[in-house]
């Protein structure tokens, strides 16, 4: 840094590097913004069923994959039903029991600590009221 002061050339080191953080921060914001679903297998060893969570109201859904006559199969998806729906807001995630024939998988209050079972009926995903 030739010809620039010493001062000089550490107040642009210093402003280069809060640039540089800035944008970090900018870019972990989107990050973040991306985080918004959570996507967890069913334990079920058998059952090729992936759950979907709205990590800020608590829905969930499903999705699996099924066969179909000449193609290369569907992707059978389930809609929220009864207690699948949206919960207060809150911090949620999925827990996997680890039992190898469950198809349900918990869905977690993290800042709560209540939970429900939820698992796939009737064509619908559906959960249990809440515990602790």
């Amino acid at each position: 840094m030739r010809g620039i002061g010493f001062s000089k050339a550490r107040r642009l080191s210093h402003l280069a590097a809060c640039i540089a953080g800035l944008a970090a921060a900018a870019g972990g914001a989107g990050g973040a913004a991306a985080a918004n679903y959570e996507f967890l297998a069913a334990p079920h060893t058998d059952l090729n069923r992936v759950y979907r969570l709205d990590r800020a109201t608590g829905e969930v859904g499903a999705c699996q994959y099924g066969l179909k006559d000449g193609s290369v199969g569907v992707t059978l998806c389930y809609a929220p039903g009864e207690g699948a729906g949206p919960q207060a807001s809150s911090e949620y995630s999925l827990v996997a029991s680890r039992h190898e024939r469950e198809g349900g998988v918990f869905r977690v209050d993290l800042r709560t600590g209540m939970m429900s079972i939820c698992y796939v009926l009737n064509e619908a995903v559906v959960c249990t009221p809440q515990a602790r």
